[in-house]
């Protein structure tokens, strides 16, 4: 059908096309997935037999190796070969293995799957999910999946494919399940989700139930004494019950919380059995608990804050960055530091380099390159933290100059980017305005700044390295414009 305005179509067509879309994003989808494997299959030689001047020498510490991704039966492939295909993918290398894993489990372990996938009768993203699931499966059992699935995975819903999975994988190795439900019993943990637009996030735990109880009891029981403060007269119940949570982060404040609405021990077994164990004090106890000062509890802590110097002139809006946290306005801090025993310590100018003649980042160094680039800065990598490689993009020479090792200099990167980077030779350089340059092996070329990873040419790469400053502003004015962070029109130039 040729190509009409979308609004000039009648439901008909509007369906037609939506079917066309449908299949040509499945196709689209397998030829990702049969690239992937191709590239598996360029990468599967063990980096041991490759040519090298002496092959009796051991390669160096950290150099490539064959890892298995898939389940049992698919072949391995290099390590670092998996960073080079997340950035020709845009995504993060982790994304880049986990795509590998899938393709290959369904090319070797799911034929019958794989199958209904290439012929277009599968959604692709359904086939990885199944690949996922059937990983720890032996490979002379996943076949009774494989059979099952592929006679559904054409007609029936994703929900009951995935049921029916379940229920195939218990089949075929009910021993290997039972295992894994007492495996289960004992995994537990307790994490956070992100932070949400107004400062908040989900605390989530897998706990016995017992203890499970006594937190519920425990909530349950602040909830009730807040609730009888004028300012929460007629706050929700699940606002107390969020705000009492709360406060199990505060040991000091709950307990002295607790201490002040507490009950007189029980002299009878009638009212022991009235009080919730979770809140019985003995009377001596409470007088010696009485006695006790809870700031002595409060938790020290160093809160950093990411604040520029144009929110302290005025110049723009009170907004700071808090590690772990994220954006906030200035008026929020008082609450993050409301509970907690606070030390100030003097501001760093992240302007001023210092540097150091030693190959290792000495902590001063190390702490103004995280606050300076806290993100991972490995084409389309995500991770913000300090357990980090920091590497020299100038390779360090133990007889160079002095003062190689610089604040301004090091770039923080993943163990397994830093291996690949430092053994499959990456290219990298700093632009003099302090972004970063990429080459892979294979000639892409990634610009990573503060907004994240671009695509770049190599034309585009020198020019971010010329010594003239007008190419430079050139190219940098066109990369604002072509990644949409300023707009011209017939007036004015807009920044975003």
């Amino acid at each position: 059908m040729a190509q009409i305005p979308v609004t000039d179509l009648d439901a008909g067509d509007t369906l037609a096309l939506l079917g066309d879309a449908a299949a040509r994003r499945r196709r689209a989808e397998v030829e990702d997935l049969l690239l992937v494997l191709h590239w598996c299959d360029l990468h599967a030689s063990d980096p041991r037999d490759d040519p090298r001047p002496d092959p009796s020498v051991p390669l160096p510490p950290g150099s490539d190796r064959l890892v298995d991704l898939g389940g049992e039966g698919t072949p391995r492939v290099r390590e670092l070969s998996l960073c080079e295909l997340g950035v020709a993918r845009g995504v993060h290398t982790l994304s880049a293995r986990a795509v590998a894993a899938d393709a290959l489990d369904l090319r070797h372990r799911l034929p019958q799957t794989w199958t209904a996938t290439r012929a277009g009768r599968a959604e692709p993203w359904l086939a990885r999910k199944v690949a996922v699931m059937t990983r720890d499966l032996p490979l002379a059992l996943v076949d009774v999946v494989d059979q099952a699935v592929a006679r559904a995975i054409g007609s029936q819903s994703p929900a009951r494919v995935i049921s029916l999975v379940e229920a195939k994988i218990i089949e075929a190795d009910p021993d290997a399940h039972a295992t894994r439900l007492e495996e289960a019993r004992h995994r537990r943990f307790v994490s956070l989700s992100r932070t949400d637009a107004v400062g908040l996030r989900h605390v989530i735990a897998r706990i016995s139930a017992g203890d499970a109880a006594y937190v519920d009891a425990v909530v349950a029981r602040v909830a009730d004494i807040l609730a009888t403060r004028p300012e929460h007269a007629d706050s929700p119940r699940d606002l107390l019950r969020s705000l009492a949570f709360g406060w199990l982060a505060r040991p000091a404040e709950l307990l002295q919380l607790l201490l002040e609405h507490a009950d007189p021990a029980p002299d009878t077994a009638e009212e022991a059995d009235s009080v919730p164990r979770a809140f019985s004090f003995p009377n001596d106890l409470l007088d010696a608990l009485r006695s006790a000062k809870p700031d002595r509890f409060r938790p020290d802590s160093v809160l950093y804050v990411h604040l520029h110097e144009a929110a302290l002139t005025g110049a723009a809006s009170g907004v700071a960055r808090v590690e772990g946290i994220g954006p906030v306005a200035l008026a929020q801090l008082t609450e993050l530091l409301a509970h907690t025993n606070l030390v100030i310590r003097p501001v760093i100018d992240l302007k001023d380099l210092i540097s150091s003649c030693a190959y290792e980042h000495p902590e001063a160094i190390k702490e103004r390159i995280h606050l300076r680039q806290p993100v991972d800065c490995f084409p389309h990598a995500t991770r913000v933290s300090r357990k980090v490689d920091l590497d020299h993009p100038v390779p360090y020479r133990p007889t160079g100059p002095p003062g190689q090792t610089t604040s301004h200099t090091g770039r923080p990167l993943s163990r397994t980017a830093h291996r690949a980077k430092t053994h499959l030779g990456y290219r990298v350089a700093i632009t003099p305005t302090g972004e970063t340059l990429w080459r892979t092996p294979h000639g892409l070329h990634r610009l990573v700044d503060a907004a994240g990873t671009h695509d770049i040419t190599e034309s585009d790469a020198q020019a971010w390295l010329s010594p003239d400053s007008l190419d430079r502003a050139l190219v940098r004015l066109q990369h604002q414009f072509d990644t949409g962070q300023i707009t011209l029109t017939a007036d004015r130039v807009t920044n975003r």
